[in-house]
């Protein structure tokens, strides 16, 4: 009797509204929400019924990972159709952004949730990653562009924008596999030091820097951003200071001042919110992050990056908003990931494959209808008079000479 009134009450919800969705209980029954459904659920239990009745995206994604409920069909139709569940008008009493939780965040939660999400397995990222393994948005000048093409491009388009020079100590702050410190040190001819908390990364960076013959000017090291010491004419920040916290947002970029040289120049590049508040995705998807994918992470509004920034005594340069770019990104993981389905299954275990099928393919909506961002922000230590380490205009960005 409940389990009809639940799946009477599906029914109505969606009758002003149909979507291509079907939905087959554990004893057989099968509803359809739509006409010619392109995405199959299928529900093992009244738990994962439950899940599809108060459909914020992170009961979705919960009920999938933890098996309660089954899907069939393309990975992007299967998220744009739990968008649809989860903006129901029926969901109104949830949040559609959640207040940022200001989290505390020390040196050994941040190495703790840095494991968690990068420690999985080097194989595991290379199924679905470029050549260089770049995790971080490409830079298309096409859609048509391949990632390969797209995520060297990327490197180039930060190194110039630095306009960094032969002989230049550079810090990349949160370096991951080694692509950007790597091709610094060996193209532009930079003296390198890329630091990262996950294990994993900086094996395979040593071990690259080894093999390409860069130890003499190229170096990884474990470390956390606040205790490195020395001064630096450039530094790289790509997709790090999501882990930082919001709370220690202006302490961060101050850390970055004090470790640029007097003429130094540094690039900040990480993915933002689109809510003027600083507010999580919609609709329940920053819970499901936060749950299963990045713990503790946080998301600031540009606004509060350049505010906090000028705070800590550093002059915005340039901005630059790479949304879009994220997207075109995002659809390569996809179908790369799905593509290596079986692999990626036996390297990271059912629960975990679950975990980033869901989350890749969220990512990628969430990009492509403007529910996060991400920026490039380039920066100058704050000083008087109009002398800079940067020529006057943006022309030199374009360039596409090397070294």
């Amino acid at each position: 009797m409940i389990r009809q009134t639940l799946i009477d009450h599906l029914k109505s919800r969606w009758r002003t509204k149909p979507i291509p969705l079907r939905i087959r209980l554990w004893n057989g029954i099968v509803v359809d929400l739509g006409a010619t459904p392109t995405v199959t659920v299928h529900v093992t239990s009244m738990a994962g019924l439950r899940c599809l009745l108060d459909s914020t995206l992170d009961n979705l994604g919960k009920g999938y990972v933890e098996g309660r409920i089954d899907i069939e069909g393309r990975m992007m139709d299967v998220v744009a159709i739990a968008a649809e569940l989860a903006a129901h008008p029926d969901n109104a009493r949830h949040p559609f952004r959640r207040k940022p939780r200001l989290a505390w965040h020390d040196k050994k939660m941040d190495a703790q949730a840095i494991a968690y999400h990068y420690d999985l397995s080097n194989e595991f990222y290379s199924l679905w990653l470029d050549r260089d393994m770049v995790y971080s948005c490409g830079y298309f000048h096409e859609p048509t562009d391949s990632l390969d093409v797209a995520q060297t491009r990327k490197i180039d388009h930060i190194l110039r924008k630095l306009r960094i020079r032969r002989g230049d100590r550079l810090l990349d702050i949160g370096c991951g596999w080694g692509a950007l410190a790597r091709r610094a040190a060996g193209v532009y001819g930079a003296r390198v030091l890329g630091i990262t908390l996950s294990q994993r990364q900086y094996e395979y960076a040593c071990e690259r820097i080894a093999r390409e013959g860069l130890k003499d000017r190229c170096e990884v090291v474990l470390e956390d951003y606040r205790d490195v010491k020395g001064r630096f004419d450039r530094i790289t920040s790509v997709g790090m200071f999501e882990h930082v916290g919001l709370k220690n947002m202006r302490d961060y970029f101050s850390r970055m001042r004090i470790l640029l040289d007097t003429d130094g120049v540094a690039m900040n590049h990480g993915i933002t919110s689109t809510d003027p508040d600083s507010r999580e995705t919609p609709f329940g998807g920053g819970r499901f992050i936060e749950n299963y994918v990045f713990p503790h992470g946080e998301l600031a509004h540009i606004g509060l990056v350049l505010t906090n920034m000028s705070r800590a005594g550093l002059e915005i340069v340039d901005v630059e908003n790479l949304r879009r770019h994220y997207a075109l990104t995002l659809h390569h993981w996809v179908e790369r990931f799905e593509a290596a389905a079986q692999e990626c299954r036996i390297l990271a275990g059912e629960k975990r494959w679950r975990i980033w099928r869901a989350y890749l393919a969220g990512c990628a909506h969430g990009f492509a209808h403007n529910w996060l961002s991400i920026h490039q922000v380039l920066v100058v230590r704050d000083r008087a008079g109009i002398a800079s380490p940067l020529p006057l205009t943006r022309d030199y960005m374009y360039g596409e000479s090397t070294g």
